[in-house]
């Protein structure tokens, strides 16, 4: 008979095709959800039920064996059950009742589930940790076991032994006193050898273990390098070398153990950070080569911590002149191995920013920026600037600056001012700048399931899905870094490196680190929030005028002042008179000297006053300070001065007007006021660029291009015309281009002519031989007789 037919009507294939595929796939999903809860309920009741009998097993015991006892056993156990007690003592019942809970052997359930060893894999990891930390040996006493009768009881036979300690003879002792000082021996027997020995012998002794120390770290080290996960515990014995105790040979060997460590670290770590394994991780079993590696990440995470302690109580031990108690090395030893330890620590840094502890290292080695020690606050400066220049995504930079800041305020501001300099060489403001230009730029819009279904076909929807998935991936892979998650980091060490400047411009305005704080706000001046300008133009301002600043700091205030209006500024209505009038009195303080240094500030300046600005800048303004600076361009250097003309160009090409300097004619009433420091009211239409005839005649070939460049009106086309290499160069290019720090000339600069003055020698230039007769008698003469000027000659007429 044939089953019966179901009453539920079946669709037809014309009505599967009306049905909507999201309607058929919301029906699949929900089936495939259905038997997911299913099969999940189904689990759980297992798990339930096999830990039910699990318990169960566990808390009822069985016997060892179930057998059918014989009736003598039974007659025996019957007498035995029947013996009075109370023939015992209270404390051997006690003894044997506390005996007889514990468990052995031969008392344990072997019905049980659990492992024999269970116990020993919990431990070994608490073991471990022991083993790595030297320690002494615990003396332990010896015990000797006796045994006693055993007990039965319902579990079956329980053995009985007691321990007793052995008491040691006082011969015995004495021989492990003496055991345990061989080394003290040792070290006096070699301490009164070396002193009978001479010179030479102590010298050949000493490269001899020298060689050996050196054969040892080299075996060690080659033994690591070559194959780091078995030979992983090497590195152990190789640090065990850090507490060399040779007097002899301490302060060298330490020195190679610290460096090769390094060194190796720098070779065999990954390129990921390490993290701990969790509990369940640890618990899973893996396969062996996956045991290995975790076995072998393990073992060089902690001996890199190892090391780096070593290294930093190195570096505390001569910071605190801490004597040890081994005389391997003495005092003056300390600063030749703290040394060498900042140098480790420094490579470790840039080597591994990755890696773990990362951040431990840039807390040891911030402080010592301001260490006494030039040379080892020099080296971390540098090593800060280095990490700041390639560190990409911005992790330890923030990292590093908030370190920096609570050092700063710490010390209550008493800090160097190389500490704050090494904030220059961040590296935001091309990150800002590129996000800024991947803003503007449009982006690619991918097409949402309407327009597809509207404009292309299901072969072309299909292929245009697949094409999308492929360009996301490819997006995802060519980004290495999150952009939102750097521009984040930039953003929050900006606001701390911030933070750090204002806190100084309000309590110690006289603090020596001023320059320094003003330096970097002209250089990050663009990226401030508007809502600090006001309040940041008039701290700057009244800096200026207290007149306790230096030409370089006020150069650095009105840098930072026409930055701030030449970017996000430009929105605010500030007349910045005042910023231009102080910069137009500070000029004729340049100079060859020192000063010379300083021009690159003032052409920095004149970019965003004159060039930038040329809207709100007055023509009488623009034409003092070209005035002015043709002066300055004759008392500086010659890279000053090529600078300086090329500002001067980008002027006249900003204000063609600026042409009637080249002209003697006068335009207007007045004369020229060269004293007066204010550029609106010194008349400089009525004088002319007399600087520039002098310029022609210099000593620097392209100081003598400008010169004749700008006296013909600077023009763009011509023979007057400055060639391409010139002309596309700004002024800042030109100032470091034609250094002169390496006291050469860039180009050449031919010598002066060599031209013999003729000079006038009695006796020689006379061709006259009676003339030259009479000159040599007369000169004679005067040698030998003494002349009387109250004689008076009387002249005889004929």
């Amino acid at each position: 008979m044939a089953p019966p037919r179901s009453k539920k009507r079946r669709p037809t294939f014309r009505r599967l095709l009306k049905t909507s595929d999201v309607k058929l796939e919301n029906k699949l999903k929900n089936r495939q959800f259905k038997q997911q809860n299913v099969a999940k309920k189904q689990r759980k009741e297992h798990k339930k039920l096999r830990a039910a009998v699990k318990d169960a097993v566990i808390r009822t015991p069985r016997p060892l064996e179930t057998y059918r006892k014989r009736p003598e056993e039974e007659e025996d156990e019957e007498f035995l059950e029947t013996l009075p007690t109370d023939m015992m003592e209270e404390e051997d019942l006690q003894q044997m009742t506390a005996m007889a809970r514990q468990a052995s052997f031969v008392t344990r359930d072997l019905s049980s589930c659990a492992p024999v060893h269970s116990g020993k894999k919990r431990s070994s990891e608490v073991v471990r940790s022991y083993e790595k930390v030297p320690r002494k040996m615990v003396r332990t006493e010896e015990k000797e076991v006796i045994h006693l009768l055993p007990i039965k009881d319902k579990t079956g036979v329980i053995p009985q032994s007691v321990e007793r300690a052995v008491k040691k003879q006082p011969e015995e002792e004495e021989e492990e006193e003496e055991a345990e000082e061989p080394q003290e021996d040792e070290d006096e027997e070699e301490l009164e050898s070396s002193l009978a020995m001479t010179a030479e012998e102590r010298e050949e002794l000493r490269v001899e273990k020298m060689n050996e120390r050196k054969m040892m770290i080299a075996r060690l080290g080659s033994a690591v390098i070559s194959e780091p996960h078995s030979n992983i515990k090497r590195l152990k014995e190789l640090r065990g070398m850090l507490m060399e105790s040779d007097p002899c040979v301490a302060v060298t060997v330490r020195k190679l153990v610290m460096v090769s460590l390094m060194e190796i670290f720098k070779d065999i770590t990954p390129t990921y950070k390490i993290r701990p394994l969790t509990d369940a991780e640890k618990a899973t079993k893996v396969k062996k080569e996956t045991q290995q590696i975790r076995e072998f990440e393990e073992g060089l995470v902690s001996q890199y911590k190892f090391y780096l302690e070593d290294l930093e109580q190195t570096i505390k031990d001569w910071k605190q002149q801490k004597k040890k108690r081994s005389q391997a090395v003495g005092f003056q030893s300390y600063h030749g191995l703290a040394q060498v330890a900042i140098r480790c620590l420094c490579e470790l840094m840039l080597a591994l920013p990755h890696f773990n502890f990362h951040n431990n290292i840039i807390v040891v080695l911030v402080p010592l920026m301001n260490d006494p020690d030039k040379q080892v606050s020099g080296m971390c400066c540098d090593t800060f600037r280095k990490l700041f220049h390639q560190d990409k995504e911005g992790g330890a930079a923030l990292a590093t600056v908030r370190v920096i800041s609570g050092l700063v305020k710490s010390l209550n501001y008493n800090v160097r001012p190389e500490v704050l300099k090494t904030l220059l060489s961040l590296r935001i403001k091309e990150v800002e700048m590129k996000k800024d230009m991947e803003a503007t730029a449009p982006k690619k819009k991918f097409m949402n399931n309407k327009e597809k279904r509207k404009n292309l076909s299901r072969m072309q929807r299909k292929w245009k899905k697949a094409e999308e998935k492929l360009e996301k991936e490819l997006l995802e892979a060519e980004a290495s870094e999150s952009k939102e998650k750097k521009i984040k980091l930039h953003t929050e060490t900006l606001n701390i490196v911030f933070l750090i400047y204002f806190r100084i411009l309000k309590k110690a305005r006289k603090s020596v680190l001023l320059p320094a704080v003003l330096e970097g706000l002209a250089n990050f001046a663009h990226l401030i929030n508007l809502e600090f300008f006001d309040d940041l133009l008039n701290v700057l301002q009244n800096h200026i005028q207290s007149g306790d600043l230096t030409n370089r700091e006020s150069l650095h205030c009105i840098q930072t002042v026409f930055t701030i209006l030449s970017g996000q500024g430009d929105v605010l209505n500030i007349d910045p008179l005042n910023f231009y009038s102080q910069l137009y009195k500070m000029l004729p303080r340049l100079h060859a000297g020192g000063p010379n240094d300083d021009i690159i500030i003032v052409l920095r300046c004149l970019d965003a006053m004159l060039t930038r600005r040329k809207k709100q800048v007055t023509l009488q303004r623009a034409m003092a300070f070209v005035k002015r600076l043709s002066m300055l361009s004759l008392q500086v250097l010659p890279n000053a001065s090529v600078g300086i003309l090329a500002a001067n160009r980008a002027t006249i090409h900003a204000f063609p007007k600026c042409d009637f300097l080249l002209d003697n004619e006068v335009q207007g009433s007045g004369f020229y006021l060269p004293e007066l420091d204010e550029p609106e009211h010194c008349n400089a239409q009525n004088t002319a660029l007399w600087e520039l005839h002098t310029l022609q005649r210099h000593y620097h070939p392209v100081v003598r291009r400008f010169a004749a460049h700008l006296c013909q009106g600077a023009p763009h086309e011509g023979s007057a015309a400055l060639s391409a290499d010139l002309s596309r160069r700004s002024p800042v290019e030109l100032f470091n281009l034609y250094s002169v720090k390496d006291m050469t000339f860039n180009p050449p600069v031919a010598p002066p002519g060599s031209k013999k003055k003729d000079r006038f020698v009695i006796g020689a230039a006379l061709l006259d031989a009676e003339l030259q007769r009479q000159v040599q008698s007369v000169l004679n003469a005067s040698e030998e007789t003494e002349l009387d000027f109250n004689t008076t000659n009387t002249h005889t007429e004929h």
